[in-house]
């Protein structure tokens, strides 16, 4: 900077002494001032000379740093890199290509692109779309490219154009990847997804066992019922039976008519047979109504299929009351304010999974108050099925609240929830085609909205 400035300052105390030696042997009558003014002129200019070589060498370092970044972002890639012109003429590449091909950058530079490619078709193809390139891109085109081994490597080719400053063609930029390491990749990404796949039907599975874990103590109160009168009317056959049996006995053995007579009406043997149609009949219907029983449990806890049919979505939601409310009793009160009937399509045991999610969490909600109470209103209104479930609890708090459908959120103590049960439950309204979404309601307690559309 020093070195190059002198001169300019040599000249101008030249130039300055050759003005003052012909303003004094000139005799002009001009004024000094103009003079000064020209030595001032030529003072700008040796400064602004100076602060255009400041800026001419401040640009050449930022184009060196700029150009080390490009060189080691390329020398970096794991892609292969390809710049040809637009005849096809390899203008460079990168270090990864030149590994792959066991090349070195000038045995590739000025060679025609086609000639890196193993077989015959590979060499038809990269001569159709990279010489005379007309401008249009290429996406994940394989091709077979030559190894330094003397073997070929699937590649995935992607072209595009490259233009110049003004919109000129110049050539194509050619970016490559093995195929095997795409379908190493793309393996990996499967086995991912078969993975994730298993451990959220694990995850569903174990959330309905916990479900039907928290219903053990109303299912046994509900199959006590049945099984009980099962129990006694067979009692009471057993009973008859050895009456039956002693007046038969006597029939057989030809005992005196009156004799008879006597012991059929000790034995009530009019009675028994007047009996008998009725304790069948109520043994059949115990028997029936455990074996509903059970069949319920087993498609609750049964593995999920995309099961499409027709149900009611009324039945299903007092089903689900029914079940849970046996857990509470009467301190827990549930208010049904539902129509007659709303039909839809889809998997009746995965729709009562979630009413009994949403019920059991109101009535968890409200497990501290004396008078708790669960509001449950449906209605059809523009092709849908609209039910909200309205508790009178503590309600949600707004920092809880856009997290509640989150799996593995939960407030409940340790061993108290999974945090799975409405995570699950919104998925399952998504798949039906309908949504699942909480708040508050503007009386207090939570509210939870259930909308399905309806079946046409």
């Amino acid at each position: 900077m020093g070195g190059s400035g002198r001169p300019v300052r040599d000249s101008e105390s030249g130039a300055a002494q050759m003005l003052e030696s012909l303003a004094a042997t000139s005799g002009a009558s001009a004024g000094e001032h103009i003079w000064i003014d020209v030595i001032q002129k030529m003072d700008e200019v040796y400064h602004d000379l100076l602060e255009y070589e400041v800026a001419l060498e401040d640009k050449n370092a930022a184009l060196e740093e700029s150009q080390q970044f490009i060189m080691s972002v390329l020398t970096s890639m794991s892609d292969i890199l390809i710049v040809c012109n637009r005849a096809g003429i390899i203008e460079d590449v990168n270090q990864s290509l030149l590994a792959l091909t066991g090349k070195t950058e000038a045995e590739l530079k000025g060679r025609m692109i086609f000639e890196l490619f193993a077989d015959e078709a590979s060499r038809q193809q990269s001569q159709h779309y990279f010489a005379g390139h007309g401008g249009e891109t290429l996406h994940d085109c394989e091709l077979q490219l030559a190894t330094a081994a003397g073997g070929q490597v699937p590649v995935s080719v992607n072209c595009t154009p490259r233009y110049s400053g003004v919109g000129k063609l110049l050539g194509v930029v050619v970016t490559g990847r093995p195929v095997g390491e795409l379908r190493r990749a793309y393996k990996a990404l499967r086995q991912a997804h078969e993975d994730l796949k298993r451990t959220q039907q694990q995850l569903l599975h174990s959330e309905k066992m916990a479900s039907l874990g928290r219903l053990v103590a109303g299912v046994a109160h509900e199959l006590n019922n049945p099984i009980s009168f099962v129990l006694g009317n067979v009692v009471a056959l057993k009973r008859y039976s050895e009456r039956l049996h002693s007046y038969l006995d006597a029939v057989h053995r030809g005992r005196p008519a009156a004799e008879i007579e006597t012991l059929r009406r000790e034995l009530r043997i009019d009675r028994i047979v007047e009996d008998l149609p009725q304790l069948i009949e109520g043994t059949v219907e115990g028997a029936q109504r455990t074996r509903d029983i059970v069949d319920s449990l087993k498609r609750f806890s049964a593995l999920d299929r995309d099961e499409q049919r027709h149900f009611d979505l009324v039945q299903v939601i007092e089903r689900a009351v029914h079940w849970v409310a046996k857990v509470r009793g009467d301190k827990f009160r549930v208010d049904l304010q539902l129509p007659p009937a709303l039909p839809v399509v889809g998997s009746p045991g995965q729709m009562q999974q979630v009413a009994m999610n949403l019920v059991q969490n109101a009535c968890d909600a409200t497990a501290e108050q004396d008078d708790a109470r669960l509001v449950i209103a449906g209605r059809g209104e523009g092709g849908s099925a609209l039910i909200e479930f309205h508790d009178n609890g503590p309600g949600i708090s707004d920092e809880n609240l856009p997290r509640i459908f989150d799996p593995f959120f939960t407030t409940k103590p340790v061993g108290k929830g999974t945090g799975l049960g409405l995570a699950i439950s919104y998925g399952i309204v998504e798949r039906h085609g309908g949504r699942l979404s909480a708040g508050n309601h503007a009386a207090g307690g939570a509210l939870f909205m259930l909308t399905l559309p309806l079946a046409q």
